[in-house]
């Protein structure tokens, strides 16, 4: 299997016509149908349904064309990045962020950047934290901000802070009545909601682990996708969830106290391909230094 394939095969299906996809490639039908069935044949099952006007995809045909399109995009991007650094004209800056650090110290970081460069095209990418390290590798990310520590020998990470982690409670909760801080032994016994369900490992298994070092036995543990799901079954009086502190502000209706222990932490981390000397990644640091230095309020101490 290769590239050319793939880009043949997505034109078929695309056009549903076998003449005109061959048409679009700029190259004569038999050869495309060739590499069709060369490829149907590596696979082992058919892809195309070849007896129907127009051109029907199989259901392993259409599982085929959702992958190669991700496939061939990302290589478009790769090119494209390869492109901007080999001729110096990386006037894009691409950054990866995992949800909770929208509330802490991205939105600054960014509103910076664009201040002191306003030609630089910045581009923001949710994506979970397992998910930014191959990001950063293919050149679709230049920068994450995440919240896993990780080995990588081709990415660069450097803990920025460490942020305090808070309880979120139902508003008519017993724990929600008082504003001061939770020790660990008040989840005893209670169902928590954690997030994100998948991929793996994750903020879920960070707060896991906390609470099984805390040696707390749960009632239940409910996964969900994100946090504002979470956050949303916490105010349906459902459980209870641990979040980073700067995302108290993302709902009024609920109660949040500041969990009591040392471990009680999550990781600000921001990375970056190893070897990188971009001038925006210099900035970046500069800049980061800059806001944690001036100890804004959603930095919890203590």
């Amino acid at each position: 299997m290769d590239l050319r394939q793939m880009r043949y095969f997505v034109a078929v299906a695309r056009e549903r016509n076998f003449t005109r996809a061959a048409q679009m490639l700029n190259i004569a039908q038999p050869p495309l149908s060739r590499q069709i069935q060369l490829l149907e044949e590596e696979l082992g099952v058919p892809l195309v349904l070849r007896n129907s006007r127009p051109v029907r995809l199989t259901d392993a045909g259409r599982l085929f064309h959702e992958h190669a399109l991700q496939v061939l995009g990302r290589v478009e991007q790769m090119q494209a990045a390869t492109r901007r650094v080999g001729l110096n004209q990386n006037r894009v800056l691409s950054i990866g962020f995992v949800a909770s650090t929208l509330y802490g110290g991205l939105p600054v970081l960014v509103r910076k950047l664009r201040q002191k460069m306003p030609d630089l095209d910045i581009q923001l990418l949710e994506l979970l934290s397992v998910q930014q390290i191959p990001a950063l590798k293919e050149g679709r990310i230049d920068i994450g901000f995440g919240r896993l520590r990780q080995s990588d020998p081709g990415v660069t990470s450097t803990v920025i802070y460490e942020e305090r982690l808070a309880l979120a409670v139902p508003p008519d909760s017993p724990l929600g009545r008082e504003s001061g801080t939770l020790p660990f032994s008040a989840l005893s016994g209670e169902k928590l909601i954690v997030y994100p369900k998948e991929p793996r490992p994750s903020y879920a298994d960070q707060v896991l682990t906390l609470v099984q070092e805390a040696d707390i036995r749960l009632g239940e543990v409910q996964e969900v996708r994100e946090i504002q799901t979470a956050l949303g079954l916490v105010a349906a009086a459902a459980g209870l969830c641990i979040i980073p502190a700067s995302a108290r502000q993302m709902r009024a209706d609920l109660q949040f106290r500041l969990i009591e222990d040392p471990r009680a932490v999550s990781p600000v981390i921001v990375s970056h391909r190893a070897g990188d000397t971009s001038p925006w990644l210099s900035m970046v640091q500069d800049l980061l230094a800059e806001i944690i230095e001036s100890a804004p309020p959603w930095m919890e101490r203590d």
